[in-house]
């Protein structure tokens, strides 16, 4: 206990038997608080030793522009300082709305360098302001005034250590502790039944054991109430109502009033007074407090009090760099359901919850439901000097009918990383397109145990982006069919007249058209001559080579993917090629005129899908270019955002389509170049049957049953197959960084087969092969790839790019061939070799920002599949 000596002071006594008792003794609240603040900074010093760098954090959010609201700010503000607590005073202007006020506690609750908020009342406002609303809106673990409900409801049934007591009260309690009287089993009067200080006092002083009386306006016997009170609290806000002579002999009273009376001996003509008669009471009480210089300052004590205890709370959890993030247990069946039923066995957390988890701010998401939402730009904006977290590309052997599951590696790894190896790990994953919706690779993105959930919600519509790049690519298509007819039917002048209507007598170009005639060399359009009109309106385009809406919506989406920004994508956008003029000219969507709108309808696309894996990991489902026309990989955006949050000690986990040879490939020397990101790991996945297929099995076609030779040992038919991941971890390792091999695992395969193909590959240099049993038992049987893939990222390394751009416009190259083959043949299984590439045609994505070789027989568009999932699939009213 604080010294008491200290505290208090005597206001005189007769010292004379049978005179009058000596004089009330007066508990001071400004050296009490003093000694408080002494402590709390003696705190604030050995957290700091423990946490180098920490400080609290309080905001006090102010409406309007009241003098004495600015007085108790000021205060509050001083004592802050003193103590080592970083405090802002945010004021907003008299009209703000309710929704503004709303919307800045929210920034403030999810700002975790904030421990307190205080709402400074009244709202001084010109608009309505819902007070309780406003007040309620505080996150309870910073409501360091202790004025919300849930504060107030544990404090009235006594849970004392879980809550914020209101600073006022708790001050008062603090001040009576010091007058050495127990409060157990006194009577106890409190005069006021406020929020602040009434009602928080009777509940204080009732769990501290003493029988409470609370008295009010209505009360019709106060005097008689209060002369029974050996303890008295009085807020009633009315000056020097409880008189002296009302006063049991020896009381302690604590008087939590400021008023202002009339006192022509003041400069001001006012005095401050406390809401009992000081002269009369200090006659009869054994302690009082006041007025000022008394429960004052320890409100403010107790304000920088409370602070430092939520701080204190918010370190009990706190580990730097961690998140706060809860997972999923997962309790695998034997045996294994369908992927549909185990999807559909998990409830996923809300996407607020798991947002606010990850560190997103609610005004950076955009939910879509309860459990998908988008992610806005501007996260990556406030992000942009958090250091990148490790970095890692799953990449794969040649794709067989057969499954190597470099999606369920990818999820499976996030999961082992995040929810049990306890690191922050996100996983990036591409959207399923058409293929993979109703394609031969079925539905879902990933499978087993390791799959993103909800399953349908993925599978679909996720949050439209499909939708907008295909509604983009028609309006390309049909703006280029439309500007042929025109051209063909009109005058220079009627055509002229439609593109820049005359309106007011004057002509006003959009900023591609102005593009348009720089690029012309026209410089002056407000006086354009009708030979510069003739260049300008007519693009001449020739029919024959007018894009297809496939090859356009292609494109689209590897814009989408390659963005860096809103602002590269519409660039982007803008070069496109879509068209040539019967020169030879290039003709691009800006020379169409609708770059801008193109940008318009993909302007929501360009932000990356939030969802989550079955153990509750973050999972960023963005783009879908497809791995052979186009890079194959997910977006920039969403692996930028993704390292953001993760921090430096945090993994992302992204997804490069197809065998190492195409997608990785393209990873590196396209959407590495475009991101400037440079991974730390690359992990390549295999499994035991599509080795063996590569090393000569027979055939398998989509949806057939698997052959014996896959599913009884054959060491040497694996050992063959094993020359063709020989081949793929050399490619690689051709980028200088650390390969660790998963084996994903298939309940057939044997210790033999495991150890031959754990053997290969590190003689073939691999850093370390692990088996993995993630589809089976989620992100646990993943957990020894998270380790070796820990221990690769240490490792040193430098990544390399495979050569130098040199060719059109220096732009990288993107082989457009089979993914089924490292040739150009998709029944060449293994390692083929003695064939010469055949190269049929070069187109270049201007807007992608890449050529792409058309290798063989492949098609841009690509193929409709040979057989369509739709044909196993219904709608039933009673599903989820």
């Amino acid at each position: 206990m604080l010294s008491f000596a200290a505290l208090t002071l005597r206001l005189g006594s007769t010292g004379c038997r049978g005179g009058r008792r000596n004089l009330a003794t007066v508990v001071s609240g400004n050296k009490t608080s003093q000694l408080v603040r002494e402590k709390l900074k003696e705190d604030l010093d050995k957290m700091t030793g423990q946490f180098p760098g920490f400080q609290p954090g309080l905001v006090v959010l102010q409406v309007g522009d009241r003098e004495d609201s600015n007085l108790y700010i000021s205060m509050k503000l001083k004592a802050a300082a003193e103590i080592g607590i970083n405090a802002n005073h945010v004021r907003l202007p008299k009209t703000a709305t309710e929704d503004e006020v709303l919307r800045r506690i929210e920034e403030v609750n999810e700002n975790l360098e904030v421990h307190g908020l205080v709402v400074q009342l009244p709202l001084d406002s010109i608009n309505p302001m819902d007070t309780e609303k406003v007040t309620n809106a505080v996150a309870p673990e910073k409501d360091v005034d202790g004025l919300t409900s849930i504060n107030a409801g544990k404090l009235s049934r006594g849970d004392l250590g879980d809550c914020f007591i209101p600073c006022t009260p708790k001050g008062c309690m603090k001040l009576i502790s010091q007058t050495g009287m127990s409060v157990a089993g006194k009577n106890a009067v409190v005069i006021g039944r406020s929020k602040i200080v009434g009602a928080p006092m009777h509940d204080l002083l009732l769990w501290s054991h003493a029988t409470v009386t609370t008295c009010h306006s209505k009360t019709t016997d106060l005097a008689a109430q209060v002369g029974r009170a050996d303890i008295l609290v009085v807020g009633a806000g009315k000056a020097e109502m409880v008189k002296g002579e009302w006063l049991k002999e020896g009381a302690v009273v604590i008087d939590c009033g400021i008023n202002h009376i009339p006192d022509d001996s003041k400069a001001n003509g006012m005095r401050v007074v406390g809401d009992v008669h000081y002269p009369s009471a200090k006659e009869n009480a054994g302690f009082i407090t006041p007025v000022p210089g008394g429960v004052g300052p320890m409100t403010v004590a107790m304000l920088m009090e409370n602070t430092v205890e939520s701080a204190k709370r918010f370190l009990k959890t706190y580990q730097p760099g961690k998140w706060n993030i809860s997972y999923t247990k997962l309790k695998p069946q034997k045996p294994q359901p369908s992927d549909t039923a185990i999807a559909h066995s998990f409830t996923p957390k809300t996407i607020g919850r798991l947002a606010r988890e990850v560190g997103l701010f609610s005004e950076e998401v955009e939910p879509y439901g309860t459990t998908r939402a988008k992610v806005r730009l501007e996260a990556l904006n406030r992000l942009k000097t958090q250091p990148d977290g490790k970095y890692l590309v799953v990449t794969g052997i040649t794709p067989t009918p057969l499954g190597e599951g470099t999606t369920t590696t990818t999820l499976g790894l996030a999961q082992a990383l995040g929810a049990h190896l306890h690191v922050n790990s996100f996983a990036c994953v591409r959207q399923p397109s058409r293929g993979s919706d109703f394609g031969v690779k079925g539905g879902a993105v990933g499978g087993g145990y390791s799959q993103v959930i909800p399953m349908e919600e993925v599978s679909l519509h996720l949050s439209s982006d499909t939708q907008a790049v295909m509604a983009a690519s028609s309006l390309v298509v049909d703006t280029v069919n439309a500007r042929v007819l025109s051209e063909s039917t009109q005058s220079d002048k009627a055509l002229f007249d439609w593109l820049v209507p005359l309106r007011d007598g004057h002509r006003k170009f959009s900023l591609s058209q102005l593009n348009r005639l720089k690029r012309l060399g026209i410089e002056k359009p407000e006086t354009l001559k009708p030979e510069e009109i003739h260049r300008f309106i007519r693009l001449d385009i020739d029919p024959e080579t007018k894009t297809l809406s496939g090859s356009v919506a292609s494109e689209m989406m590897a814009v989408l993917a390659l963005s860096t920004s809103l602002g590269d994508m519409t660039r982007r956008l803008a070069r496109m090629v879509v068209a040539y003029s019967r020169k030879g000219k290039p003709v691009t969507t800006e020379d169409m005129g609708i770059s801008g709108v193109l940008a318009t309808l993909m302007r929501d696309a360009v932000k990356p899908s939030l969802m989550q894996t079955m153990e509750g990991t973050p999972v960023f489902v963005h783009t879908c270019p497809l791995s052979d026309i186009a890079q194959g990989n997910s977006s920039i955006l969403a692996d930028q955002i993704a390292l953001k949050l993760v921090g430096p000690e945090g993994f992302v986990v992204t997804e490069a389509e197809g065998g190492a040879e195409l997608g990785m490939e393209k990873f590196f020397d396209i959407k590495c170049r475009s991101s400037g990101l440079h991974p730390d790991v690359v992990v390549m996945v295999a499994s035991v049957p599509a080795l063996k297929m590569h090393g000569g099995g027979p055939a398998v076609t989509a949806g057939s049953a698997m052959p014996k030779e896959y599913s009884t040992e054959n060491l040497t038919l694996l050992e063959n197959g094993c020359n063709h991941l020989k081949r793929q971890l050399e490619n690689a390792r051709a980028f200088g960084l650390p390969v660790v091999v998963a084996i994903n695992t298939f309940s057939t395969d044997t210790d033999a087969e495991l150890g031959l193909v754990c053997e290969q590959a590190k003689l073939a240099g691999a850093l370390e092969a692990v088996p993995c049993s993630h589809w089976a038992e989620g992100g646990a049987g993943a957990v020894a790839l998270g380790q070796a893939v820990q221990r690769a990222a240490e490792t040193p390394h430098q990544m390399n790019f495979l050569y130098d751009l040199e060719g059109l416009g220096n732009l990288p190259i993107c082989m457009a061939k089979t993914h089924l083959s490292l040739s150009h043949d998709p029944e060449r299984k293994g390692v083929p070799t003695g064939f010469t590439l055949p190269i049929r045609d070069i187109h270049a994505n201007l807007g992608a920002g890449f050529l792409y070789p058309l290798v063989g027989t492949t098609s841009v568009p690509p193929q409709s599949p040979a057989f369509s999932c739709f044909h196993d699939n219904d709608f039933s009213t009673e599903s989820k």
